[in-house]
Order: structure tokens, then sequence, then C-alpha cells
């Protein structure tokens, strides 16, 4: 039987969790016309989301933040990673003008979180985009909506820099636009290519000009800080070492990893992606002016999500010459035999994705600093495992911890600059169209009693991991040594 393994977190380490506003907060303050994009899309398809429940309530977060970060200094978190609502912080999107009783709200968040000692770091959009914006303009095909945003984006400097020392342009900015236009899977479902592949570019810009802003100063700020930007790149991993299947998986690469690290880092797109877009026909617009800016304004800190590898293989069938290009015309998903996998979720659980990564980021981007902001695993149902105390015993969570949390402090102990490491999520919320199907927390909101609160067992374990900075778990196989 393989023994027990002691391990330590390096000093300063952090350990928090994340969230959102769209996923928290709920409706409550909002005013006519403050709509986001998910909202927008939960209005139109409400019979989408699972069992009904959308964004309208959410966790009631607007109303109940000093509930759930009392909650948060009980466990002990170091830090909490959230967003601003751009729809509901600024109630005129064409001069910027802030919504005072929302600038209120969220400074209110923010001391609160200082208050109880958790670092507070600030997304400037998770999936908020303004609905105005959406239907106005095209949402971010729009070059316009990007100088809107940066304004936006030096309004909430403005007001929290003297307090928030970690930002973040944007979570995931990849998301929408795949699986709206390039899948077709999510409102408004259409299917353009070169549209999504615009949202990319005019993000990548944006985060760029938000940089720029952030680092010119002139805020008024007082503690030194650091901006960043969230990505959500996956392990790839191709079937086998045959040429075809290696260029299966560097394309993928190229179009869902390299697409935002490149820029956001390095300041450049790579080359080949470039001509794989000219050649389909689905190449952004720009100009020398914006290449310039965002070579000059690369990300200070990385923010780095990981759930689940990605798998792939050679395409096997010709592409149908009727249907608008797909980076699929260049792979496959390979389903890798015997794989163990999170059911309720249909994501394979690999934990060494933390060190594939973590060594990807030190060899291949600078060894940036860098911090996991999103690692956690939503299991439906989760209620079969209550026990006689009310308590929900998610073992299988403490387990998924410990196994990504070893292998990413293998990758410190081989000179990761990974400063940190946070769950998703602190208490269960909504996700897009699966709502509280899976769920994730640490803390369980308990939507048949008034959206109770709940600590789950693995909301105890992480409080004992805060306070005595290691855990044990099975060593690695000696394959791994």
């Amino acid at each position: 039987m393989m023994g027990l393994r002691k391990y330590q977190l390096p000093q300063g380490f952090i350990l928090g969790a994340s969230a959102s506003a769209w996923q928290t907060e709920g409706w409550a303050g909002k005013k006519p016309g403050q709509d986001s994009y998910i909202d927008l899309w939960y209005k139109s398809n409400p019979e989408l989301w699972h069992d009904g429940y959308g964004p309208a309530i959410a966790t009631d977060f607007y109303n109940r933040y000093r509930e759930d970060i009392k909650l948060m200094a009980e466990i002990g978190l170091n830090a909490y990673r959230t967003s601003i609502d751009w729809s509901r912080f600024i109630k005129n999107y064409e001069t910027a003008d802030i919504d005072e009783d929302a600038a209120e709200y969220y400074g209110n968040v923010i001391d609160e979180l200082r208050r109880n000692n958790i670092e507070p770091m600030i997304c400037l959009e998770h999936y908020e985009l303004p609905a105005q914006l959406f239907e106005k303009y095209g949402g971010w095909a729009s070059k316009h909506v990007v100088e809107l945003y940066v304004e936006y984006a030096k309004q909430a400097f403005k007001l929290y820099g003297d307090r928030v020392r970690y930002w973040f342009t944007f979570n995931e900015p990849i998301v929408i636009q795949t699986r709206a236009y390039l899948d077709a899977i999510r409102f408004p479902f259409v299917q353009d290519t070169k549209t999504a592949i615009q949202w990319s570019y005019n993000k990548i810009l944006a985060s760029a000009k938000a940089v720029e802003a952030y680092e010119r100063g002139g805020y008024g700020r007082k503690i030194e800080g650091k901006i960043g930007i969230i990505l959500n790149p996956e392990a790839v991993y191709p079937r086998s070492t045959a040429p075809h299947d290696l260029k299966a998986a560097r394309i993928y690469d190229f179009f869902f990893n390299r697409i935002f690290l490149d820029p956001c880092v390095k300041g450049e797109f790579p080359e080949e992606l470039i001509e794989l877009l000219k050649n389909h026909g689905c190449m952004f617009e720009y100009n020398e002016r914006e290449l310039d800016i965002i070579k000059q304004n690369t990300v200070k800190i990385l923010g780095i999500n990981l759930y689940h590898p990605a798998r792939v293989k050679a395409k096997n069938e010709m592409w149908n010459p009727e249907v608008p290009f797909h980076p699929s015309y260049y792979y496959d998903e390979f389903i890798l035999p015997g794989r163990k996998m999170n059911v309720s979720r249909g994501w394979e659980i690999y934990p060494k994705i933390m060190y594939d990564m973590a060594m990807r980021i030190k060899n291949e981007y600078g060894n940036i600093k860098w911090i996991v902001t999103e690692n956690g695993m939503g299991v439906e149902n989760e209620h079969r495992y209550r026990d006689e105390s009310g308590i929900i015993q998610d073992d299988y969570r403490i387990e998924f911890f410990k196994d990504h949390l070893r292998w990413l402090l293998k990758a410190i102990e081989e000179g990761s600059n990974c400063i940190g490491y946070m769950v998703w999520a602190f208490t269960d919320n909504v996700s897009p169209l699966n709502a509280f199907k899976n769920r994730y927390g640490l803390v369980e909101i308990d939507l048949e009693n008034g959206r109770n609160r709940r600590i789950k067992k693995s909301g105890l374990w992480f409080k004992e991991l805060l306070k005595n900075r290691y855990f044990e778990f099975k060593d690695f196989t000696p394959e791994y040594k």
C-alpha cells in the first residue's frame, strides 16, 4: 500500500476562493437598463437553464455579503477573487458615469474583506458585458466597446485602487465567443468563426489598454498593485507521438490556448496562428498601432483556471465545405481509455495538468508570476452525501484538491513562480445553463431553505489546511519522482 506523505505549503502561499459578480449577486439593486449579456441570455432562454434557476437571485450575495465574508473569515481564507459587474457599476456606458449605489456596494464588499484580513482580488469582466452594448454594437465585435470598457476600468481603478492590489482585466475571455459564435451552443446561437476571432482580438486589445491605463497611474492609489488577466488554457495531450497527432495538438493549442497566452504574456500572436486565420478567411481586423499597444502592455501577473485536460487526435473525416471553418477541421477529441471521470460534469480528472501547465508557464512564458485562480469539482445531487448532522461529506472534493495541490507544489519545488491556489468556489453558485445542478462550493447553498449557508466537510478541511499549512496525501508513484 502506498504510504502517506506530508506536503508543506510555501511561505506566503495564497489559499483562497473565487466567484464572480453575476454568479452570486443576483439582480437586487439593479436598475432598468442594467442587464448584462448573461441576464439577456437568461431572459431570452430561461427554459434552457437547469430547473429554471439563473442569475436573478443567484446566491443573493448582494444582500448577504457580510454573512458570506464572515464565513470566509471563519474558514480563514487568505484571498477572495470576484468581479465588478460592469453593467451594474456604470449607469451611462457611453460616458462612464458611475452608479453611486453600485459603487458604494462594491466599496463595502472590498472594505469588509479587508476588515477580515482577506485579500480582495478584483476582475473587471467575468461575462458581465452590458446587454445594451451587446445589442447596440455587437458586444466585443466592436472597437468602440473596447474604448468604453477602458473608461469603465479607469473608474474602477480610481475608486478602489487604494484598497485592491490584485486586478484582472478579464476572466476566461475566450469562453463566450467560443460557445456563442464558434460552437453556436449559447445565445445568440450563431456560428460565425470570424466574429468569434474578432471578439478574442478585441478583448486582448482591451486588456492591453486597461493594463496601460493602470500602469500609467494617477488614481491616487496608496498600495502597490499588480494587474493581469485570468485565462483558462488547457493542458493539451496528443493521442500519440505520430506527426499527425502532434500537429492536431499543436493547432488545438493555437486556437484555444496560445491565442490569448502569447499576446497577453509575450505581446505577440504566434505567426502560425495568423497564417491559419488568413488561410481560412477569419483573420481579425487590426492596425499596427493596436499591435504596438498589445506588445507594450503585457500582463504583470497571470491567473490560470484549470479543471481538466484536452486530449486530441488527428481528424479522420473530411470537412464539409458548406460549413464555416472551425478549428476542429484539424482535430478530433480523443477519449483516453480508462480515464478517471467526474461523471457529473463530464470532465476527465487528471491532476498532473497542474504540473504540466506550471512547467509550461516556467519554460515558455518567462516564468511569469501566476496563481491558480480556479480549480474545483462540480458534483450533482450532493445532498446524497449529507450526514446525520446535516454536513455534506464531500470527501471526493477533498481528494480532488489534495491531488491537484500536490502536483502544483511539485512544480513550485522545481522553480514554478506560482504564488497561490484558489478553489472554485467559496459557495455553491449559478453556472451557465447548469445553474445549481453541479455544486462546487466549500459552503452549501440550501435552495430549499432560504438559501441558507452550511460549511461542507471540504470547507472544514480547507480551514485546517489554512491553519496548519500542510496536508497529508499519498506519495507520487516512482515514475513521477
